[in-house]
C-alpha cells in the first residue's frame, strides 16, 4: 500500500516539475543579503537570548541563556 502512495507522490512531483520546471537552489556560494527589515530584527532580537552549545559527540545545539519574556515573534501570546 505504501509503495502506491509513494508511486503517486512521485507521479504529482514529476507533473509540477513538468508544469513549473525544476526547483531552483540559488547561488550556494553567493553572500547572505541581509535586508534589515522588522523581520529580520525580531529574528536578532530572539536569537540574542540563545547560545549555541556543542556536546562532546560535535552535536550543536540551542540553550537559552535567560527568560526574554515576550518577544515580537512569540505569537501564542497574540
Amino acid at each position: 500500500m505504501m509503495g502506491r502512495r509513494l508511486e503517486g507522490f512521485q507521479h504529482v512531483t514529476e507533473r509540477l516539475q513538468y508544469v513549473f520546471g525544476p526547483a531552483t537552489h540559488g547561488d550556494t556560494d553567493s553572500p547572505v543579503v541581509h535586508k534589515h527589515d522588522d523581520f529580520e530584527t525580531a529574528s536578532e532580537e530572539d536569537l540574542k537570548n540563545f547560545d549555541v552549545e556543542t556536546d562532546s559527540e560535535g552535536h550543536h545545539y540551542a540553550v537559552r541563556n535567560n527568560d526574554p519574556g515576550p518577544t515580537s515573534t512569540d505569537y501564542s501570546m497574540k
